[in-house]
């Protein structure tokens, strides 16, 4: 109660309360490295339920698409119950919910097990909605950009330890990696009972539940009806088809292209959280001062393009130094288009919708992100291994261009 007491006294001040802070940050570190642990052996345990290899990209793509799918039902539900109950309760559940996927799809023994791992998973997985939520409440608004840099970067240091971590940890099996993610999930479980203060006043909070805040499909609609976010959210949910499809299909691409080993390919996905760390740390402060948000989010959209590039171009040489520079300006850009975005979106409602917005977006994510695993899967068997990375140079070219298009209600200007 004290937390919480002290937690509602600074946010009053407009100030950040440290210790929320410390568990905001430690949260999405602690997630960053269990959900990345698990990347680079996805393929290797798929591989013995799929009796045609042609398969296994199909079915590895599936299981993203299932998780996507759904959080997307999930988040408009965790995020609206947020705004009623807080941000405690909700965030501790769906951590627990994590652990308890991980340890599913690790226990593994038949194919319909893993899905039923990544279920448990995504149904829980909504709560990163939840999490932007609670920064959300404990930020003043105009230092929320800066802060959302911070957690892109601390995402980052959990990025590049988790895939790591697992490519070694598969040296012992490779269900080992989700069971070490199992426990680092619980841990933060353990963390956020003791020391998690609520982030949300009670002045600020939702009376009641619109059942209509409940389906995700009218949450789409209400938002995209938003004039002052149509854009934005169009725009991320085009670049977002693309990511989804390359997070997907990332450890099955290596594997295929270049042979690489669980090791490797763990190393490969830290590239993304390096990046995010180096932007952070040094770049993006350079730019906010000189570019707003809109802009800055412009730019790690043509990064992104360029990476997609050299990533196509390095599987149509079959030369894995391509690949590499590719996916390194890919995660530059990557890492500043996620702070500048939530950034803008966060400034657009007031402390009560700030879980209804953040749970809408993660909505609009997961469904592009379950869109995307589904195509990427299918072209890249049917067109070859660079066809997704072409699909992302033409999706992120049409974003940007819905984005940078000037309207009466481009407020981020």
């Amino acid at each position: 109660m004290s937390l919480s007491r002290s937690h509602n006294e600074q946010n009053t001040e407009q100030t950040v309360d440290k210790h929320a802070l410390l568990f905001g940050l430690i949260s999405v570190f602690l997630c960053g490295i269990g959900f990345s642990i698990i990347a680079p052996v996805v393929p290797f345990l798929v591989q013995p339920y799929i009796s045609n290899p042609g398969e296994q990209a199909i079915v590895v793509t599936l299981l993203t698409s299932v998780y996507a799918l759904c959080v997307f039902f999930a988040a408009p539900v965790l995020g609206a119950l947020s705004d009623k109950y807080g941000r405690r309760p909700l965030l501790l559940l769906c951590l627990l919910g994590s652990a308890i996927g991980y340890f599913v799809f690790g226990l593994g023994g038949a194919l319909w097990i893993l899905f039923v791992g990544r279920i448990i998973e995504g149904v829980t997985g909504g709560s990163i909605g939840t999490i932007f939520a609670y920064f959300a409440d404990i930020i003043p608004s105009e230092q929320r950009t800066k802060y959302f840099g911070w957690v892109s970067a601390v995402v980052g240091v959990g990025t590049v330890l988790g895939p790591t971590l697992g490519g070694l940890l598969a040296k012992f099996g490779y269900a080992t990696p989700m069971y070490v993610g199992a426990v680092i999930t619980l841990l933060n479980v353990g963390y956020g009972l003791f020391f998690m203060p609520e982030s949300l006043l009670k002045k600020n909070r939702l009376k009641e539940i619109p059942l209509v805040r409940l389906n995700p499909f009218s949450q789409l609609v209400n938002l995209l009806s938003m004039k002052s976010l149509k854009r934005l959210l169009i725009s991320a949910f085009l670049l977002w088809i693309p990511n989804g499809s390359l997070q997907a299909v990332f450890s099955q691409f290596t594997l295929d292209t270049f042979s690489w080993k669980p090791a490797l390919i763990g190393l490969m996905f830290s590239i993304i959280g390096v990046q995010d760390i180096i932007s952070q740390g040094f770049i993006m402060p350079k730019l906010l001062i000189k570019l707003s948000d809109k802009q800055i989010a412009i730019l790690g959209m043509v990064s992104e393009m360029i990476g997609y590039g050299l990533i196509a171009l390095s599987a149509l040489v079959s030369y894995y130094p391509l690949f590499i520079v590719g996916m390194f300006i890919f995660g530059f850009g990557d890492s500043i288009f996620g702070p500048s975005f939530n950034g803008m979106l966060s400034k657009s409602v007031d402390d009560s919708e700030q879980g209804r917005i953040q749970g809408g977006s993660q909505s609009i994510q997961a469904l592009a992100r379950m869109i995307g695993p589904i195509i990427g899967g299918q072209i890249y068997v049917s067109l070859g291994h660079a066809a997704p990375a072409f699909m992302g140079i033409v999706l992120i070219a049409a974003a940007i261009a819905v984005l940078y298009k000037r309207t009466n209600h481009a407020r981020f200007l």
